[in-house]
């Protein structure tokens, strides 16, 4: 039995070693901070963009600083009053079943977080709600397993397409993501949402078939996208640049490759890209409307 024990206990020592040859083994496919997106060993929330973003980040911070201080200030009370008045001692338990200034300092102080809480909480969610006055409005329409984007009322009003996780990289994970893996890995996709920056953008989103979420961190957005039904939110973007999300809802056996990609242009490259766009409409409807009718199909 004793060489047993002994024989588990030096099976036990060698698990570091094992687990750390994983590690190293796994070290060629580490990735870099992706600007835009998540970072390595990320713990925050992203860098924010958006004005939503900051208010919900430093919402985010004081909460975490209330509750801190409200957990160590009653554990430690608890812990002290324990300890302090322990029965190895010499204390004794108290024969009082009530007091009136114990009730109602437990009733007061808990009540006046509450508030002090709810207050900036509530300022944050309204403003995220107020979706009025859009610049450009577009449609999110999620579908197992991709995005559609619908360009209804603003800039680009009339543009539409699907956005799909790329190929190469829905490739890769097929094989076990072996090689080198790029930082955008399962987030970069065929046609990005493009958006102008410094412009109030309405995101109108439905959904074809189950529940999805759009939800890009930076933005301070997250929005679910729900089967007959429609919700929107809002963003407006500060800062050029390239920003992602995914689908947050669990949405099916692909619910992993279902990214969102947003760029935010200037407002002179963001009409260059309208412009091209409505051209490649155009050759499109021209196309279709040129083709030939086999005549020996369409009849029966």
């Amino acid at each position: 039995m004793i060489k047993n024990i002994s024989s588990k206990l030096a099976s036990g020592l060698r698990i570091p070693a094992v687990w750390l040859a994983a590690c190293a083994s796994t070290a060629a496919y580490a990735v870099n901070d992706l600007p835009g997106g998540p970072s390595v060993w990320e713990w925050d929330l992203q860098p924010a963009v958006t004005k939503i973003a900051e208010e919900q980040a430093w919402l985010n911070n004081l909460l975490m600083i209330v509750c801190a201080v409200v957990f160590v200030g009653v554990f430690g009370i608890m812990f002290y009053s324990i300890w302090k008045h322990r029965k190895s001692v010499g204390h004794k338990a108290a024969t009082f079943h009530e007091s009136a200034a114990v009730e109602i300092a437990w009733t007061v102080i808990p009540f006046v977080i509450i508030i002090g809480m709810a207050l900036p909480a509530t300022k944050v969610i309204v403003a995220e709600k107020d979706t009025t006055n859009a610049d450009v409005t577009v449609k999110a329409t999620g579908y197992q397993w991709k995005w559609g984007y619908d360009y209804i009322n603003g800039e680009g009003q009339g543009i539409g397409f699907l956005s799909t996780l790329l190929p190469a990289h829905r490739e890769m994970s097929n094989n076990g993501a072996k090689g080198v893996v790029p930082d955008d890995y399962l987030l970069k996709v065929d046609n990005p949402l493009v958006v102008p920056v410094n412009k109030k953008i309405r995101i109108i989103t439905t959904s074809n078939d189950v529940v999805h979420s759009f939800s890009v961190p930076a933005f301070g957005v997250k929005q679910d996208a729900i089967p007959g039904f429609v919700r929107d939110t809002w963003f407006r973007a500060e800062k050029i640049g390239t920003y992602y999300g995914q689908c947050t809802e669990l949405c099916g056996k692909d619910h992993a490759y279902m990214p969102i990609e947003v760029k935010v242009l200037s407002a002179a490259d963001y009409a260059a890209w309208v412009d091209g766009e409505r051209k490649k409409l155009a050759v499109q409807k021209t196309s279709a409307i040129g083709q030939p009718v086999d005549t020996q199909t369409s009849g029966s």
